[in-house]
């Protein structure tokens, strides 16, 4: 029993002490590019695996289409980045390749697909999710996801912190022996901090007269607590905005209450919480599918769909049927991010209207219903009429 503790041990120093590690870079970080003044935008184009490939070539050809002449003058670039496959992932045994990794480094911003995670039972070796791995590589530390159906008095905004909580070391547990297990969650006060200050400069430069801060501090009393105090203390710098604190549990609950959700605008959570409440906004404006976010760091961007690469479409030769909504508005999303504000407007309203209100082709995930291809020639021509 004593040489199980004492390995115990030895693993937990070496997680603690790459943590402090970490802590030192966040705190020698010289703060945020600024995209609109880079003589040039690289952007990466990374299909993943699934149905990754299909969605994301497709939301690519729309940006292409909306930045033509940006790319014409040299202003926009597109660099494809193959090899983020789980295949291409179990040979590496590593959940970016080194090569991808280093491709993925040399973009400005990235548009990326969705990558089979292994879990328990599949035939794959128990390798890191890619998007944890980029998120920790790149500093993603803000993974934000808007949510909006107005005819429910849903108007909000999520800014899930990326990069610490339950996820920062979910390939890390530990098995004492065949009878215990353990897992970490970490909160540093600088990670906290930024994704705080984050969500409230949102909230002032967007007229959002209230930020919403989710835990459940009332019983994971040490990371959840001090996440809580040092959101409230961020609040305080910002006397013009409402700050509440609600407990995860609860807030699920509310946000189906038709009599309360209108009352919340801008949500702060740690990474678990913020990964299950917002596939459950998702669905009020038409599912995980239609939903698409930002991963915001201080020297990188990535955009992506909230929803997993369906491997099971691809099985069953359904792969060209699969929604690009997801990627098409992540593109919206990635378009505002580097400066290209009125193309990013045109793109929102081409998909509500083709989404919403027109329905001219309509995705079912089967042949029934429109392609990938055919729905994004629809949004184009949408494009074109506004």
């Amino acid at each position: 029993m004593e040489k199980k503790i004492e390995a115990a041990l030895e693993k937990y120093q070496a997680l603690i002490e790459n943590q402090l590690a970490r802590v030192a870079r966040m705190k020698a970080d010289t703060g945020a590019v600024d995209y609109t003044k880079l003589n040039k935008i690289v952007i990466g184009v990374c299909g993943g695996d699934g149905i990754g490939p299909v969605i994301t070539s497709e939301a690519h050809r729309v940006l292409e289409y909306l930045l033509r002449d940006e790319v014409k003058k040299g202003r926009v670039e597109f660099k494809v980045i193959d090899g983020l496959t789980i295949e291409n992932r179990v040979k590496a045994n590593k959940a970016i390749p080194d090569d991808v990794l280093e491709e993925l480094k040399k973009c400005d911003v990235i548009l990326k697909g969705p990558t089979t995670t292994p879990r328990a039972g599949d035939p794959w070796p128990n390798i890191e999710s890619a998007n944890v791995a980029m998120r920790k590589e790149l500093d993603l530390f803000a993974n934000v996801r808007p949510v909006k159906v107005p005819d429910k008095g849903i108007d909000w905004t999520f800014f899930r912190e990326n990069t610490e909580g339950a996820y920062t070391l979910g390939s890390c547990g530990l098995n004492v022996d065949d009878d215990l297990a353990f897992d970490f969650t970490v909160t540093t006060s600088q990670g906290t901090e930024r994704i705080a200050r984050l969500a409230y400069e949102y909230a002032r430069n967007n007229n959002k007269g209230k930020v919403s801060i989710i835990t459940k501090a009332n019983v994971v009393k040490t990371t959840d607590g001090k996440f809580l105090r040092i959101c409230q203390e961020i609040g305080k710098e910002y006397p013009e905005i409402v700050t509440d604190d609600w407990y995860i549990d609860i807030t699920t609950a509310k946000l189906i209450d038709e009599k309360r959700r209108s009352d919340f605008k801008v949500f702060i959570l740690p990474n678990l919480y913020g990964d299950i409440i917002t596939d459950e906004a998702a669905e009020f404006q038409g599912g995980v599918g239609t939903a698409g976010s930002a991963n915001l760091g201080n020297h990188y961007a990535m955009f992506e769909a909230i929803h997993g690469s369906a491997p099971r479409m691809v099985a069953e030769g359904r792969d060209k049927y699969a929604d690009p909504c997801s990627m098409l508005r992540a593109t919206v999303m990635l378009l505002s991010h580097i400066g290209y504000q009125k193309e990013a407007d045109k793109l929102e309203r081409a998909l509500d209207k083709c989404m919403y209100e027109e329905k001219k082709y309509v995705i079912t995930g089967r042949d029934n219903g429109a392609t990938c291809k055919e729905f994004g020639d629809y949004v184009m021509e949408t494009t074109q009429k506004l």
